[in-house]
């Protein structure tokens, strides 16, 4: 199931830059040289690896769900001046900032040079997955769309782009190549590698994330049908979901491999309070375990956190090595609940609920007892909260449901004080900053 790392390893040093990143990072080398674009794709896809563990912080760790050690405590600060850039950038945000950089030139190798129009639908949605990330964690970023010679990176347009163009002009039209050019299989058919059905969950996610929720519905119903979600909620356990790689209910997954060498931690480690800067006295939040403790009736609680003689750990993961166990980026039970997201938003509230009651029931949970579209929205959050619980959501979450319901990160975070805006993205890393005069800072760091 990890047959995307057999030729990684050769294509890693063949695309490797020469110098460290950066916005525009070096060639990728001399592409008439190369005939089979498969190895060059593959690379697009192990880039994603280095991404993972800082998703894991950036979603779960900034939000409510994980605690940093009390030595490594700013991303729970929310008040100016933030030292988030000064003691993380090196840690968290220059390395995610480069590996996805690096995925996006692999993905346009391929998206250029490349005659298979398979591959060329793969690389468009790693890049447009790439892209969504990057955007989601810093707001606006550079756009790169070429493979560039030495010449062009000198000439190269460094600044950063409206995230609204780069949603429109380059995430959409990526994912929307990619849904209409590739299989719609399931990702365990395609050995992990990329569907229809996972572009277009992640196209429904986008559009959501947009506040399109008109569109979000449609992309999101379609997957919701195509995949026979109902059938795979109704007939797979929740552990089940986690007790292998490739399954039905994962759309897509960026796969590791004990093989592959990553600079970075794995993200189980963090969940599991075996990182220095997770809370010694377990990274899973005290507020999260008393989600969870609200109903005992809940499967997925004994299934997501032990508490650990008081020191609560994750054992979402357990049931597979830390290195080989995939980073999740979209599974059926995420589309499901967005779908009813964007139905209750689109005034469909008694559909939404259909949907709700799906995830619930599936978790023994009795139907939900809200009602008004308002209460239903708030029942949404909650039970992705625990659905998707250290999965790399929360945060994300938050800040989107912040846009239909003005004050609800504020009181799920209970920081104590209103936590700006600013602060909903994360800081540039302080090397690009430094490094070319057209990349500024975000506001606050």
């Amino acid at each position: 199931m990890k047959n995307i790392f057999v030729l990684v390893a050769t294509m890693l040093f063949i695309t490797a830059c020469s110098t460290d990143l950066e916005q525009v990072p070096g060639n990728l080398g001399d592409a008439s040289s190369i005939t089979d674009y498969t190895p060059v794709l593959y690379a697009a896809y192990n880039y994603q690896n280095e991404a993972a563990a800082p998703m894991a912080i950036f979603g779960d760790f900034r939000a409510d769900n994980g605690l940093f050690d009390e030595e490594f405590t700013d991303f729970d600060e929310f008040t100016a001046p933030s030292p988030l850039a000064a003691t993380s950038s090196s840690t968290f945000f220059q390395p995610f900032y480069s590996a996805l950089y690096n995925s996006i030139l692999s993905a346009n190798n391929v998206i250029i040079n490349s005659t298979d129009a398979t591959l060329v639908a793969e690389a468009r949605f790693l890049r447009g997955l790439a892209y969504f990330k990057l955007v989601q964690v810093f707001g606006d970023v550079p756009v790169n769309l070429i493979n560039p010679t030495v010449e062009e990176i000198a000439e190269a347009d460094v600044s950063r782009q409206p995230k609204n163009n780069i949603y429109n002009n380059v995430i959409i039209p990526d994912l929307e190549a990619a849904r209409d050019g590739l299989p719609a299989t399931t990702a365990a058919a395609r050995n992990g590698r990329a569907t229809k059905y996972a572009a277009q969950g992640l196209l429904g996610k986008v559009y959501a994330t947009m506040g399109n929720y008109s569109v979000a519905e449609t992309e999101l119903a379609a997957v919701v049908s195509g995949t026979g979600a109902a059938g795979i909620l109704s007939s797979m356990p929740f552990a089940d979901v986690f007790s292998s790689d490739l399954n039905d209910a994962i759309l897509f997954a960026t796969q590791m491999s004990g093989s592959v060498t990553y600079s970075g931690e794995s993200f189980t480690n963090w969940y599991a309070g075996q990182n220095t800067k997770a809370d010694e006295g377990g990274p899973v939040s005290p507020d999260l375990v008393s989600a969870f403790a609200a109903d005992p009736s809940d499967v997925r609680g004994p299934l997501t956190v032990n508490n650990n003689n008081g020191d609560p750990v994750s054992v979402k993961y357990s049931s597979l090595g830390s290195v080989e166990q995939d980073w999740i980026e979209l599974r059926i039970a995420d589309v499901v609940l967005l779908y009813a997201e964007a139905l209750n938003e689109n005034s469909k509230t008694t559909e939404a609920i259909t949907e709700l009651n799906r995830i619930r029931s599936r978790a023994g949970l009795a139907n939900t007892t809200a009602v008004s579209q308002t209460d239903v929205r708030q029942a949404i959050l909650d039970e992705r909260r625990l659905e998707l619980a250290l999965e790399g959501h929360r945060w994300f979450d938050l800040v989107r449901a912040e846009a239909n319901q003005p004050g609800i990160l504020d009181a799920e975070m209970d920081y104590g004080s209103p936590i700006s805006s600013n602060y909903y993205i994360f800081p540039i890393p302080n090397t690009e900053v430094t490094s070319f005069d057209e990349i500024t800072q975000n506001t606050g760091y």
